[in-house]
């Protein structure tokens, strides 16, 4: 299981804030807490800046690796700011997120994946836009785990991303993406399967409650990576007992320690 923890960006206003004013002190307390709290990767997003994301992407970067040498997830549509991110990191693979089948936004990243032996997240859609169905999912994480292979990334540096659209726009959106991680399970062994948990409960109330039964029914489709919101003590909490559930948890080691350390007492 990979978490990769989502709260360094600046779309949330207390990052660009911190960003424009320059608050270290923030960032480093930001990033020591979600690797403490279980993140095994922080992803570092400032796209929202279009004016200097370049310039904020490597003040952030430097200031998180001060902090903390957790690896990093790069997460930028931008190849210009994707490759000043990846050229500053030092600890670990990093994790480019994403690309997706559209043929030029692929092309644009993939000679960085490469370059920097990074990770990569791969966005099941394509030209014909954001998938509908479980079938338009598979449909492109064939393509994309075919081109991927081929050009020397390994399989178990790609993270397919099925897409999560909020259900709150169709009453599917959630049973379509649950079918997907299942057949593409099937199809593409050995693949990581990834996705920001939070998108699915986009525009509607007690998002947290959604987020934390998704989860576990991802986790039980064969889910084995997040982008998610590690403070989320309850969230952490229901990770570690599907894991011990799921028999991903030998001796329920991860349990136990989540115990431990007070994430199931009321």
């Amino acid at each position: 299981m990979l978490i990769v923890g989502e709260l360094i960006n600046t779309s949330r206003q207390i990052i660009m804030e911190s960003v424009q004013r320059r608050n270290v002190e923030y960032i480093h307390d930001i990033a020591k807490r979600q690797v403490e709290a279980g993140a095994d990767y922080l992803d570092v997003n400032c796209s929202t800046m279009l004016d200097n994301e370049p310039e904020a992407l490597r003040w952030l970067i430097e200031n998180i690796q001060e902090a903390t040498s957790a690896p990093l997830c790069i997460d930028t549509p931008d190849p210009v700011a994707m490759e000043v991110g990846l050229s500053l990191v030092r600890n670990g693979q990093p994790l480019v997120n994403s690309t997706t089948g559209e043929e030029e936004r692929y092309k644009a990243i993939l000679p960085l994946v490469v370059k920097y032996g990074a990770k990569i997240v791969g966005l099941c859609m394509d030209e014909q836009g954001t998938p509908e169905t479980a079938e338009d999912r598979l449909r492109v994480a064939l393509n994309l785990v075919k081109k991927l292979t081929e050009a020397g990334v390994a399989v178990g540096d790609i993270y397919l991303d099925p897409v999560l659209t909020p259900v709150s726009t169709g009453d599917k959106a959630g049973l379509e993406v649950l079918t997907a991680i299942r057949l593409i399970r099937q199809e593409c062994p050995g693949v990581h399967l990834i996705c920001g948990l939070s998108n699915v409960s986009y525009g509607l109330p007690n998002r947290k409650v959604l987020n934390r039964v998704f989860l576990i029914q991802t986790m039980t489709m064969g889910m084995d990576a997040y982008i998610l919101d590690p403070l989320d003590k309850t969230l952490m909490g229901y990770l570690y007992a599907s894991q011990a559930l799921l028999a991903q948890d030998p001796f329920c080691a991860n349990y136990l320690g989540a115990y431990r350390k007070g994430l199931y007492q009321c």
